[in-house]
């Protein structure tokens, strides 16, 4: 089968037109390939992280040595991360709310280039312990919201600190 643009592209999940290095708040979900349980374990409502979990435990937390960045309540479950990333007012970038942001620019805001920033550096340790170079490690995508008010703030803060005690498929 080759590729046909008008059959194989993707449909982007990000808001259109949204500038995504704005200062504010981001609700990230981050979820491991096949959903695989790679990253732990939970045990009485608590999360036990593998080896794998605490190389992501680490990488994210680094996310905060970038400028402009700070991290909100967050965390590493067996099969996904979820996170609020912060971006903090910084004048030095352009800022560029247009609805014709090319695909080339929404790569460079800062949010994307975070994330993909956190992925890159998180596979390829969790590759190089596992010893399986090149395996995708993370789905090729990631979610975000943003968050616009304290209320809203307030409920993923709780979400994210109770996400290990909500029962999952396959009851781990």
């Amino acid at each position: 089968m080759t590729y046909d643009p008008e059959n194989h592209h993707r449909r982007s999940i990000r808001l259109k037109g949204y500038d995504y290095s704005l200062a504010g708040a981001y609700f990230i979900t981050l979820n491991i390939d096949n959903c695989d349980d790679l990253l732990g374990s939970i045990h009485n409502g608590k999360v036990k992280l593998s080896d794998a979990g605490r190389i992501v435990q680490d990488i994210w937390l680094q996310l905060e040595e970038l400028p402009g960045i700070t991290l909100d309540e967050w965390v590493v479950m067996p099969d996904h991360l979820h996170g609020i990333l912060v971006i903090k007012d910084d004048p030095s970038l352009p800022k560029r709310i247009t609805s014709g942001v090319t695909r080339y620019e929404r790569r460079t805001m800062t949010l994307p280039k975070a994330i993909g920033r956190f992925k890159m550096i998180s596979a390829k340790l969790i590759n190089q312990q596992r010893r399986t170079p090149g395996v995708a490690v993370w789905q090729r995508d990631y979610y975000e919201r943003i968050i616009r008010d304290d209320q809203a703030l307030k409920n993923i803060r709780n979400y994210i600190r109770d996400n290990p005690r909500i029962p999952r498929k396959g009851g781990s």
